[in-house]
């Protein structure tokens, strides 16, 4: 079995965790050892029987080989935390609920660290990057290229030919019609509905989704 650990001591890192218990009763895979969150007041604190274990430097001083995958939905935050990860012994595995359906895997391509919860379904010749987080019950249509750090929370449907740039997050049950892009690190709010391409750094919500707010 494989050492283990979840980056992201709160209710989605509880989650992540449930998602690898899942796997194992699948296949026994994973030998988990407890959370690392950069939050000092909770080190040392145990959740659902595991200790939070430290933070960012506690894993660049880690001297053997680790399993790090990072349960935080703010892309920003997200590749902050990872990008001051320097310790060669962190590695970062893809995790997939057994109830995932995926296309043909000889064309599409999945990025490390990316976390794929129960019932996503992805179809055919997609491209989704590093620690992306799909979550539950979300659907990506033919020929999407997803960046990394991007984060959708549950059932959210992106239809096919769909360009999400580096480090968007989209919440609860929003949607994309096909053939359009999302720039970098845009957020679009529960609920909405993408009909035409969005700038990147801007929030966009509402049927159809307009831009309300352009992010310095």
């Amino acid at each position: 079995m494989k050492k283990i650990a979840i980056f992201g001591a709160g209710g989605f890192g509880r989650e992540v965790h449930s998602l690898i218990e899942h796997i194992n009763n699948v296949s026994n895979t994973w030998e988990f050892i407890g959370y690392f969150d950069d939050d000092k007041d909770k080190y040392g604190k145990t959740i659902n029987g595991y200790k939070v274990l430290g933070g960012t430097s506690s894993l660049n001083n880690i001297q053997e080989k680790l399993y790090v995958v990072f349960a935080i939905a703010e892309p920003k935050i997200k590749k902050k935390v990872i990008e001051g990860i320097h310790n060669t012994n962190i590695k970062y595995p893809i995790l997939k609920h057994p109830s995932v359906i995926l296309g043909n895997k000889l064309y599409s391509e999945i990025g490390e660290g990316t976390i794929l919860c129960a019932n996503v379904i992805s179809t055919v010749n997609i491209k989704i990057g590093k620690h992306v987080i799909l979550n539950l019950a979300c659907t990506v249509g033919h020929d999407t290229i997803i960046g990394d750090y991007c984060s959708f929370m549950p059932t959210v449907n992106i239809s096919g030919e769909v360009v999400i740039e580096e480090a968007v997050y989209v919440g609860t049950g929003a949607k994309m019609i096909n053939k359009l892009k999302v720039g970098k690190n845009t957020i679009v709010g529960s609920g909405a509905v993408v009909v035409s391409d969005l700038p990147p750094n801007c929030t966009a919500v509402g049927v159809p989704a307009k831009v309300i707010k352009i992010i310095e």
